[in-house]
């Protein structure tokens, strides 16, 4: 069977437990206050280059510094990722990601905030690689779309949620307002993972060679390659546009973050729906069809999106709505994919250096939307054309999806929370990880 045949077992083998959606839920939070932190800096764009006195160019820079730190500290990762519980990495990374974003909300210079978004990128990043970790190593095939939709999705609860509170915490308290309360719950998830998130170990009892011999055999193997150059052209023909969404509708209609606001919640809760039913269909359709279509659907709303005119509000819900479904919709089958392509034991050092392709990609999006963008006398030129830099290199992420292969070894979970007929070799590791879950 093929990752793009998608999984042919019965419903009721496929079906997800109670302990495993505890699990989920806990991963989901993680993910969101990891995603919240990851956007909220966009929409504050025209906040932060007015108060901070910075261009568009640099502020390119503050964002594209996130993925940056994000791929260089993913990258070392895979190093060590396989060679501990992913609860301790897990755990550890989220600490320094809170602290970081803290830091974040007392930056009151460029530079201080330039460096405390560097090290919120590191942590952050290395965290988000521990948590797509303990899916791939927790969830069978069959399981994966759901799970995985469900923790990206936290992308659409970001935006429902996250983004409205925070730009009115930017409007009524000032630009940290929204980085510190967001410190503050990032604090209290972690207090609630670390009693309730189990170990995830079962990786630890594969023979390992040598880092460097373990870390040369995950970038050099012929299907890790594809992997990583479908994911760099994935994600580059959606940041190019994402950078600038914010500054491009405030400037072109001048619209207050309170009415940015109000596009972000209603463009996050169509996504979260669509989420929901691509994830279900994920597991139920071929995933690589499935990709290329709302793949294809992407490209065409990120050309809309930049070429946008000045007009209702109305419009520019339903245009964000469109483009943030398709583009997060697409995310679901392929990352599903994905996780299926190493080898179980070199999961974490694959998630490690494919996420730090990612975050590259990201800090290459911002740079080449800064330079194509100028902004003067509060006017923005230059967006359309990003929008067909990104319907490129989206195009091309269609045509190297298929490049990824499964491996022949991923066939069943390491560690599998409270299966509802477990066999006696998984029972005592599961009745571990259910007592964990609660």
């Amino acid at each position: 069977m093929s990752l793009s045949e998608g999984p042919r077992l019965s419903p009721q083998s496929a079906q997800i437990t109670r302990a495993e959606w505890g699990l989920i839920l806990i991963l989901v939070a993680i993910q969101f206050t990891h995603m919240v932190d990851f956007v909220i800096i966009m929409p504050l764009g025209g906040r932060l280059m007015a108060e901070l006195s910075i261009s568009a160019a640099q502020f390119g820079h503050i964002v594209s510094a996130y993925a940056w730190a994000a791929g260089i500290a993913s990258l070392l990762a895979g190093f060590v990722m396989d060679r501990f519980d992913r609860k301790t990495v897990l755990l550890a990374m989220y600490a320094g990601f809170t602290l970081s974003t803290l830091f974040c909300g007392l930056a009151g210079t460029y530079a201080w905030l330039l460096v405390s978004r560097t090290l919120a990128g590191a942590f952050g990043g290395t965290a988000a690689v521990a948590l797509m970790s303990v899916i791939g190593d927790v969830f069978p095939p069959e399981k994966r779309g759901r799970a995985t939709g469900a923790v990206i999705s936290s992308f659409a609860v970001a935006s429902i949620a996250g983004l409205p509170a925070g730009l009115m915490l930017a409007e009524w308290y000032g630009r940290g307002a929204p980085f510190i309360a967001l410190a503050g719950f990032s604090a209290a998830v972690w207090a609630f993972a670390s009693m309730r998130l189990p170990p995830v170990r079962g990786h630890l009892a594969a023979e390992r060679p040598h880092r460097w011999e373990e870390f040369a055999e995950v970038v050099s193997r012929r299907s890790h390659l594809g992997a990583f150059a479908f994911t760099f052209f994935l994600v580059l023909g959606t940041f190019t546009v994402a950078s600038f969404i914010g500054p491009y509708l405030t400037a072109t209609n001048g619209w207050t973050e309170g009415q940015l606001s109000q596009i972000y919640f209603v463009a996050g809760l169509c996504t979260l729906i669509g989420m929901t039913a691509v994830g279900r269909l994920s597991d139920r359709l071929p995933r690589l069809p499935l990709f290329r279509v709302l793949g294809s659907a992407a490209l065409v709303m990120a050309i809309v999106v930049t070429h946008l005119p000045p007009g209702p509000l109305w419009v520019a819900v339903i245009v964000m709505s469109a483009f943030m479904v398709f583009a997060s919709g697409r995310m679901v089958p392929i990352q599903a994919m994905l996780l299926g392509v190493p080898h179980p034991k070199n999961r974490g050092a694959f998630m490690s250096v494919n996420t730090s392709v990612q975050h590259a990609s990201t800090g290459l999006a911002p740079l080449i939307a800064g330079a194509l963008v100028t902004v003067e006398n509060g006017r923005m030129t230059g967006y359309p054309m990003v929008g067909w830099v990104a319907a490129a290199t989206a195009a091309i992420s269609l045509l190297l999806a298929g490049l990824l292969k499964p491996s022949p070894a991923d066939t069943s979970p390491l560690d599998v929370p409270a299966p509802d007929a477990p066999t006696p070799e998984q029972e005592p590791e599961s009745e571990e990880v259910a007592e964990a879950i609660g």
